[in-house]
């Protein structure tokens, strides 16, 4: 049997850089908000108009086919930011409710290139994901809780950056909610050792039906993983109870329960995370590596078109940290600017605009 990585005595030093934060410093400084100014909006309108005219394919779009002279520095100052600091970006200011929806789409996938290559978010193949309700049960194993009305618990997707486009919101509830992941190994390494260091051992987690060709219906990657000097978290409770199902895939034992049940507790803590209210317009960008984001439950409009209604980017800066070796069980490869999503041989990459 293989020894664990640490113990309560060995374990990696706490973490001190800007990706610390506590929720309610954070949101009193903002720093993470930012404008877009109406010459930015001008710039990004027309390269979206150019980009739809030219009926380019957009599952093959780079930053060259988007340019955007004025804000692609600012761009790319935001994604060091991103990537080295808080781990939170929220953009504010594209006028939906004037554009046209594939407009809007457009501009989205086209400031994402700026920030990362895109990566497939499911089965499909899709580039953009559509983020609502579609009626599914969230206690099918096969469903992603995404696609549902209910509580999504604080999670990491499979990329290195989520972005969040939002086009309509709920009736009530579905606020966004983040949390330092570092924050959390800090307090989970000051007050129970012990059971950090055993998120440092690789735990099975659902795939929820997305199984790549030769691989086991779940991965077994740490939650916490110290690699090249940094702390880098992947972590999804729902999946890796849900994975439990598999009689061959790792048993949870009390212990780890017991670590896993110390991390939600604190993910929950209003003295650590902090929530928002996305409007409409509103892009967010979060680093996977060093936060972990939930969406609460909410109820939506009976009227179709007034429905809860996010788009979403799965991207892969080539300026991204280094990631374990491990990590290619879930991300398919470790080298930056070519891992993340889920990939699989059947379905070919695309950009569903149609389902708006």
């Amino acid at each position: 049997m293989t020894a664990p990585p640490y113990t309560a005595d060995t374990l990696p030093p706490p973490v001190q850089d800007a990706s610390a934060w506590y929720g309610p410093a954070l949101r009193a400084g903002a720093e993470w908000l930012q404008t877009l100014h109406d010459a930015e909006l001008a710039e990004i309108e027309a390269a979206s108009r150019a980009l739809l005219e030219r009926a380019a394919d957009l599952a093959q779009l780079q930053a060259a086919d988007f340019p955007l002279p004025t804000l692609a520095p600012r761009l790319a100052r935001l994604l060091d930011e991103l990537l080295e600091g808080r781990g939170l970006l929220l953009l504010r200011g594209l006028p939906i409710q004037r554009w046209p929806r594939t407009l809007s789409a457009a501009a989205f996938l086209g400031l994402g290139t700026h920030l990362g290559r895109m990566r497939p978010q499911n089965a499909a193949g899709h580039l953009l994901g559509h983020v609502r309700d579609v009626g599914l049960n969230a206690s099918n194993p096969n469903v992603r809780i995404y696609q549902t009305h209910e509580r999504q618990t604080f999670h990491t997707d499979s990329c290195d950056i989520v972005g969040l486009l939002c086009l309509q919101t709920a009736r009530s509830g579905g606020l966004s909610a983040l949390v330092s992941s570092t924050t959390l190994y800090n307090e989970m390494r000051r007050r129970r050792p012990d059971l950090a260091a055993l998120l440092f051992e690789p735990l099975a987690t659902d795939r929820r039906g997305e199984v790549p060709p030769g691989a086991k219906p779940w991965f077994e990657i740490p939650v916490f993983n110290w690699f090249g000097g940094r702390l880098s978290t992947i972590y999804q409770r729902q999946y890796i109870d849900s994975a439990q199902r598999f009689a061959e895939a790792p048993r949870l034992t009390p212990a780890r329960i017991e670590a896993l049940d110390l991390l939600d507790a604190l993910a929950n803590d209003p003295a650590l995370m902090m929530t928002m209210a996305l409007q409409p317009g509103d892009m967010q960008f979060v680093h996977n590596h060093v936060l972990l984001h939930d969406r609460t439950a909410f109820e939506d409009w009976p009227e179709r078109e007034r429905r809860r209604h996010l788009l979403r980017l799965w991207l892969a800066p080539p300026a991204a940290r280094a990631l374990p070796p491990v990590y290619a069980q879930r991300y398919g490869d470790v080298e930056p600017g070519l891992r993340g999503g889920i990939a699989l041989p059947t379905a070919a990459w695309n950009v569903p605009l149609a389902e708006l």
